[in-house]
């Protein structure tokens, strides 16, 4: 599908978001919610839906889908209800899925994005909780059932169709996953499962304003997959109505090893589903004092940090979304910089020197220490090399002002040192220097080079270069 159609066709994009909730335990039953147990270790008769069981509401992931609510700008309903999402498939042992249908938890809300087309605002429906199905396992002695996800906690957020690029949907997903992870929601790891991604795509000519006939495609587990899968489906749709076909409504899936989508099954209506009240569960409220308390225990938002990371301590923003990658990270910053006078040189060295292959742990170098290494390079007392090794060397703890004069690293400051320092190395170094009364830039950059050997690298570059012209008479 090379042919460009987006002269004459438009998308119109809406995705559904299951996030996994951070609980110790899963949503109706006291059973371990832990990723990567052996299969079938983690269930009872609650999560296997045994006649006589009855399904215990979690107070945590109430919790964690009003502060998912909160951190996407949504407004939380201080009475919503659970329902049943009758269906058969051989991972969901009860044959229904307990949700939530007319009355969830969370509506409104959105999140603003931003791509090479400029700034939008993407629209959030709802947010609603609900329980996990099981797993199918796929191999050549034939398919069997983990139940372990069975009743794991999960959040679903349902954006409006507000989306009209792959662009766009992939810049949403990226927001949305860091809002989550910066809440505590969720940890986000799509390739454990934990964020997964259904799109809901449909096409129409430029121009109109009625929509296009819906497919899904489910299941997506990478933000790069779901730009992909959204840039396929686009193409199919458009191409079945440039040759004068209709679109049916399908499920669908994508196919990652040949970058398209395929068909999974016919689509299905909410009537097919059968959704009704559940029964073992009450209504549930929501005082406003909880919703509250919530709320103070959320941290700063990502994007609210870059303002302020950008705005008082005026660093790029570029540096201010790698300091905000992960929570971690932007804490251990904020920590730094807390007691640094140049936060934008504690940026640097955290983004040049330390964050590289990192990962998600926190960084071995007391924060306290990497202010006071970028507060000594940021004051000329130490140059840029020996601020690196500063770094290496005080991961234990020991004390960055300590261990630079112990190792010889402090700048000289003193101009006759410095003096005393050019002199001998034109002194031994008479080529170069005769070289100097020419005004060779190599001559004296030789020079230079000769003193930081000299002295360690202790030397201030600016200051030698300096005294060079002065004893010189170079300008």
């Amino acid at each position: 599908m090379s042919i460009d159609y987006a002269k004459q066709y438009e998308m119109i994009v809406g995705l559904e978001v299951h996030a996994e909730l951070r609980t110790a335990t899963k949503i109706f039953c006291s059973c371990e919610s832990v990723y990567g147990a052996a299969p079938n270790t983690r269930i009872c008769p609650v999560c296997l839906g045994l006649p006589g069981t009855l399904p215990r509401l979690n107070r945590r992931a109430v919790e964690l889908a009003i502060a998912a609510g909160l951190a996407l700008e949504c407004s939380i309903q201080a009475d919503s209800r659970f329902d049943r999402k009758n269906y058969f498939y051989p991972d969901l042992p009860k044959g229904y899925q307990i949700t939530q249908y007319d009355y969830p938890i969370c509506l409104g809300g959105g999140i603003t994005v931003e791509t090479e087309e400029g700034k939008r605002r993407i629209g959030i429906t709802r947010i609603h909780l609900e329980e996990d199905a099981g797993k199918l396992i796929h191999g050549e002695d034939g398919t069997k059932i983990d139940y372990n996800r069975c009743g794991v906690p999960l959040i679903e957020i349902v954006s409006g169709p507000d989306i009209r690029s792959a662009a766009e949907a992939r810049a949403y997903l990226s927001a949305l996953r860091e809002r989550l992870v910066f809440a505590g929601v969720s940890d986000c790891r799509m390739n454990e499962g934990s964020m997964r991604c259904d799109v809901n795509l449909s096409v129409r000519r430029r121009g109109e304003t009625v929509l296009g006939q819906r497919t899904e495609i489910k299941n997506i587990n990478s933000i790069a997959f779901a730009g992909k899968a959204i840039a396929y489906e686009f193409a199919r749709q458009a191409e079945i109505l440039e040759n004068g076909g209709t679109i049916t409504p399908q499920t669908r899936r994508y196919d990652e090893d040949n970058d398209r989508t395929v068909l999974m099954r016919e689509k299905e209506s909410a009537a097919d589903y059968r959704y009704f009240p559940e029964p073992d569960l009450p209504p549930l409220h929501v005082d406003a004092e909880d919703i509250e308390a919530v709320r103070k225990s959320l941290p700063e938002m990502p994007d609210a940090r870059r303002r302020r990371f950008t705005q008082t301590m005026n660093i790029p923003e570029d540096s201010a979304r790698q300091l905000t990658q992960t929570p971690q990270i932007a804490d251990y910053f904020d920590a730094a910089a807390a007691v640094s006078a140049h936060p934008r040189q504690t940026a640097n060295l955290l983004i040049g020197e330390i964050l590289p292959g990192l990962g998600e742990e926190t960084p071995a170098l007391p924060p306290e220490s990497l202010a006071r290494i970028a507060d000594m390079a940021g004051e000329r007392k130490i140059s840029a090399a020996s601020a690196r090794k500063l770094l290496a060397l005080c991961a234990d703890g020991r004390d960055p002002a300590v261990c630079a004069e112990m190792q010889g690293m402090l700048m000289i400051t003193d101009p006759a040192k410095t003096a005393a320092l050019v002199s001998d190395a034109l002194r031994e170094n008479p080529t170069a220097a005769q070289q100097l009364t020419e005004r060779k830039a190599k001559a004296k950059q030789a020079i230079i080079g000769a003193v930081m050997r000299a002295s360690r690298g202790s030397a201030d570059a600016a200051a030698v270069s300096a005294e060079i012209d002065r004893q010189c008479g170079g300008d």
